[in-house]
């Protein structure tokens, strides 16, 4: 979605009742000139954050699946994570690493972020999260094997909780040769760790 986001109507109508509320019960006045236009702004916001539910990630690969001979392991890295953990609807962000090695099949390089973002913009655990864009990825395209390595931070320990400002989690998931390869899982993890730009 761009700027240009179109909105249900009714689905906004109904979430900005409710967010109204959700104001009033903490002790604020919707009607305060600084938040009178805040509950359809967050319907809004919700919508977007959620997209993904209306997305499907294997679609989205198949939309450019190109049948070459190359067989070595492809990488997209550093690839924006934007997600709401499915806890307390608070953001957990950072950056996923993917890669895969092709057996006869490779996708078009944009559809590897369009993927995250298709699972990342629903309600989420990081660990779901690593494991959906694996098994989307090696369910469309039948590589040899999908490597996946994601590190966010995350604003339920840090805002609220244990309140710990600078942990970051990172969650892995692989398959094929990267799960049955030591080298092939290494050479990924150098691969992602290495600044080659």
């Amino acid at each position: 979605m761009n700027h240009e986001t179109k909105y249900n109507d009714e689905i906004t109508a109904i979430l900005s009742e409710n967010y109204k509320t959700v104001i009033e019960q903490i002790g604020e006045d919707p009607n305060r000139e600084g938040l009178l236009k805040t509950p359809e702004r967050v319907a809004k916001a919700i919508q977007f954050l959620t997209k993904g539910y209306d997305e499907n990630p294997e679609e989205i690969l198949k939309q450019a699946i190109f049948h070459e001979d190359y067989s070595e392991m492809v990488i997209v890295k550093d690839i924006e994570v934007y997600s709401l953990c499915e806890h307390h609807m608070l953001p957990f962000f950072g950056k996923a690493h993917i890669a895969y090695i092709p057996d006869g099949k490779i996708v078009g390089l944009s559809k590897i972020p369009r993927v995250v973002d298709a699972f990342s913009r629903r309600l989420q655990v990081q660990e779901r999260l690593t494991l959906e864009i694996r098994d989307a990825i090696q369910k469309t395209l039948q590589p040899k094997g999908v490597a996946v390595v994601i590190e966010c931070a995350h604003m339920c320990m840090q805002m609220r909780g244990v309140q710990k400002q600078n942990s970051v989690t990172t969650s892995s998931a692989f398959t094929g040769l990267f799960l049955n390869n030591d080298s092939t899982r290494k050479e990924f993890i150098n691969l992602i760790q290495a600044k080659l730009h």
